[in-house]
C-alpha cells in the first residue's frame, strides 16, 4: 500500500483524543480514516486527502499546496489533496483533520 507512514502516525496521534470514534480503512491505494463510518481524511502516497463540505471547497482549493483530488482522472466531489508542505506542522494537520471531521459530522446529521 502506498502511503506516507509518518503522516499516518501523526494522524493516529492527533486522533487519540477521539477514543473509539475513528476507524482505519484501506482505500484509494492508501489509508483512510472514518469517523463513525464516514470518511474524513486519509494518507495517499505523500498527500493528505481531506473531505470538505461543499460550501467550503472553493476556498480550500484556493489555498497554497491544495489541489482537487483527481484519483480517477477527474476531480472528485468534496475531496482535496494537500501536499506535504501544507501539513508540515501539527497545527496545519489539525486544521485539515477538523475540516474532514466537519464533513463527516454533516453527513451524520
Amino acid at each position: 500500500m502506498a502511503y506516507n507512514e509518518d503522516l499516518s502516525n501523526r494522524i493516529n496521534v492527533a486522533l487519540n483524543i477521539f477514543p473509539d470514534a475513528f476507524t482505519e480503512k484501506k482505500m484509494f491505494g492508501g489509508l483512510a480514516y472514518l469517523y463513525k463510518g464516514k470518511m474524513t481524511i486519509g494518507a495517499i502516497n505523500n498527500d493528505l486527502m481531506v473531505r470538505v463540505i461543499g460550501n467550503k471547497i472553493d476556498d480550500e482549493l484556493a489555498k497554497e499546496f491544495v489541489r482537487p483530488m483527481d484519483f480517477t482522472g477527474k476531480p472528485m466531489k468534496e475531496f482535496i489533496f494537500v501536499s506535504e508542505e501544507g501539513y508540515r506542522t501539527e497545527e496545519q494537520l489539525q486544521y485539515w483533520i477538523e475540516l474532514g471531521l466537519e464533513h463527516a459530522k454533516s453527513k451524520l446529521a
